[in-house]
């Protein structure tokens, strides 16, 4: 069988590139191209090998992950390559300056490789999550955890900005239900409080993250999360009925 992701691995740390490499190899979905010591190296290897995956270190000497960003950028590929920042720095400003410049995901270092493999095949639709025992599954995971499961699974990339405003409403409804009422003046300018940035561009990146879902067919998949088949297809809900629905569905695990 064809190997479905082609990576390339864009690290300066020479054991910790080879630990991904060997992991990586073993898995039958995933071909490693190559390895690059910094994105310089990397830029030249994407142009040679036509990786359609990249997991990059953002702090290296001379080129960092940044530039390798930029660069890609630049290049206008019709089909660039999925990039996963890779950062020992736990930084808000680091992670939304990577996404901004077009990484699709950003993982803190230390990482575990088995998941840095589960987001790989995330991205390529790899991977079958079902949602057959939900109530034992929401149990077993962390908040996060479960918000990040819930919305590869239908269909929200990690790399655009509804993917985290949309995590931190439902967050913030979960923690404060009465803020689903005063979505406009309550809601909104929370959630931009955490990422500095503005109401408006909340809302319209939570309302672009839901279109996303329902153009990629995720409906039944949405409701089956839910519970039962309130959507239909024919009519998206509004952000705060997404919102809503989601906060309710969760609730009841991780209230205050």
């Amino acid at each position: 069988m064809e190997k479905q992701i082609r990576l390339l691995i864009v690290e300066d740390n020479s054991q910790t590139a080879e630990e991904i490499s060997r992991y990586m190899t073993q898995k039958s979905e995933i071909e490693v191209v190559g390895i690059a010591g910094n994105a310089q190296e990397g830029l030249e290897m994407i142009e040679l090998l036509r990786p359609n995956a990249v997991v990059a270190d953002l702090i290296m000497p001379d080129w960092d992950g940044f530039f390798l960003l930029e660069r890609l950028e630049k290049k206008g590929y019709s089909n660039p390559p999925k990039v996963i920042m890779l950062s020992a720095i736990s930084s808000e400003a680091l992670y939304v300056r990577a996404m901004s410049l077009g990484a699709t995901y950003y993982m803190n270092k230390p990482f575990q490789l088995e998941t840095l493999y589960e987001r790989l095949l995330d991205f390529f639709d790899l991977r079958e999550i079902t949602y057959a025992n939900t109530n034992a599954m929401i149990h077993s995971k962390s908040l996060d955890e479960q918000l990040s499961s819930i919305f590869l699974t239908i269909g929200i990339p990690a790399h655009i900005m509804g993917y985290q405003f949309l995590k931190e409403a439902i967050k913030c409804v979960i923690n404060q239900p009465d803020l689903i009422n005063s979505i406009t003046k309550g809601l909104y300018p929370k959630v931009a409080e955490q990422f500095d940035t503005t109401t408006s561009k909340v809302e319209r990146a939570i309302r672009h993250a839901i279109e996303v879902s329902w153009s990629r067919g995720k409906i039944p998949t949405i409701n089956q999360i839910l519970g039962y088949p309130i959507f239909t297809g024919q009519e998206k809900p509004t952000n705060g009925e997404f919102v809503a629905l989601l906060a309710d569905r969760l609730s009841l695990q991780y209230a205050g």
